[in-house]
């Protein structure tokens, strides 16, 4: 009889928690028998409790060391309107993602899930695409194993229940999907939050180099 020795449970970090698919990232996270510990990085406590989480309040900008972990979700994002211009976007979005996957990888970790965007494009004319592109490129360019990406469209959740505005396009978009319905490609119909979630953390425990999951396959689960 072979006796086999169970893997070690992972140990997760997240930033973003408390936004729209990070509170969803961490429910997984705290749901999965496979991890741990999760610890969530905020400038604010969270109200949700658990005997895996712990919560670390930080300044992004001066963050301290991490404890051992494995892996690494980066949630972060905001819009210029709610930032209220582009470089404080550009501090959220870019540097403040940055410098959690930085202190991640110096604290042990070796696999990397961005929440990104479906135009997200180093190249682009657009600041908002061209910020999310340019975080994708430096991430990529870190010493991991594994960097997984999640493209998704529009977003769908509850915004008010986290005490963040309706963001116009998303609530214009959701309601043209249900006029038009399957009429929309599948590419382009909002996804919801929860669903970008289980992709990422579904994944990046067996993904391995860079991959990056379209809105499509977000909604497909291909």
């Amino acid at each position: 009889m072979t006796n086999s020795t169970p893997s070690p449970a992972r140990r997760a970090v997240i930033a973003g928690a408390s936004g729209l698919v990070g509170q969803h990232i961490l429910q997984a996270l705290l749901a999965d028998e496979t991890v741990g510990e999760v610890h969530a990085l905020g400038r604010r406590g969270l109200a949700i409790k658990h005997p895996k989480l712990i919560v670390h309040r930080v300044d992004f900008k001066a963050l301290p060391p991490l404890p051992p972990v494995d892996e690494v979700y980066l949630a972060l994002g905001t819009t210029i309107g709610d930032a209220g211009s582009q470089a404080a976007f550009r501090a959220v979005d870019f540097d403040a993602n940055l410098s959690v996957a930085h202190a991640a990888l110096a604290a042990g970790a070796r696999r990397i899930a961005l929440v990104s965007a479906a135009g997200a494009n180093a190249g682009s004319r657009m600041f908002y695409n061209r910020v999310k592109g340019e975080l994708e490129d430096v991430l990529a360019e870190l010493d991991t194993d594994a960097l997984l990406i999640a493209r998704p469209s529009l977003l769908l959740g509850d915004r008010v229940a986290l005490g963040q505005k309706p963001r116009l396009a998303e609530k214009v978009t959701a309601a043209a999907f249900r006029l038009l319905g399957r009429a929309i490609p599948l590419g382009l119909r909002p996804v919801t939050a929860q669903r970008v979630a289980q992709a990422l953390t579904s994944s990046l425990p067996s993904v391995r180099g860079r991959s990056v999951l379209s809105s499509a396959q977000i909604q497909t689960g291909a």
